[in-house]
């Protein structure tokens, strides 16, 4: 088996001392948080009825998760508001992952249910992905690896800068 170092995941590991409790929802937590604790949380966009947060295991460089605030886990349960917003923050994140990274296309998903491959079935949150020609190269194919150029960090100062003064 082939191994990559990632030191920089250590202290996430070993340090459980400040980690708040948690509801099981890692969402609502960062939703419920307060500001302060946005980028620990990778949380970039806060709007009046959804948040976007950066994945932190991500697909490609710039993976969001947009979230209504409602812990929701149903898409049929999601009504007025708390459905539209989450959606129209989705299109807004679009040109603003154009100007940032540029790239070729997108992967944009809703996962509902754990068959499906929600990861956390109870609190819907659409993926947009970020693709470009030739994103799949020798690394995930013949080394099971994929490489992550921009730490989750920089784009995330790169993205609030972005969206500083829209809400």
């Amino acid at each position: 088996m082939d191994q990559i170092w990632a030191p920089w995941r250590a202290q996430y590991i070993q340090d459980t001392s400040n980690r708040p409790p948690t509801s099981g929802c890692f969402l609502c937590d960062g939703i419920a948080a307060v500001e302060q604790d946005d980028r620990t949380n990778l949380l970039v966009w806060r709007r009046a009825r959804s948040a976007v947060f950066l994945n932190r295991y991500p697909y490609n460089n710039g993976h969001l998760l947009v979230a209504p605030l409602v812990h929701c886990g149903s898409l049929v349960d999601l009504h007025g508001a708390d459905l539209q917003e989450p959606l129209q923050t989705l299109q807004a994140c679009l040109p603003i992952l154009d100007r940032l990274l540029s790239p070729a296309g997108y992967n944009i998903g809703l996962n509902l249910g754990h068959a499906a491959g929600a990861g956390l079935p109870g609190h819907l949150h659409w993926h947009i992905v970020p693709r470009w020609d030739g994103d799949t190269n020798f690394m995930p194919v013949l080394g099971g690896a994929k490489v992550i150029v921009e730490s989750l960090e920089a784009f995330y100062d790169r993205f609030i800068k972005e969206t500083a003064g829209l809400s």
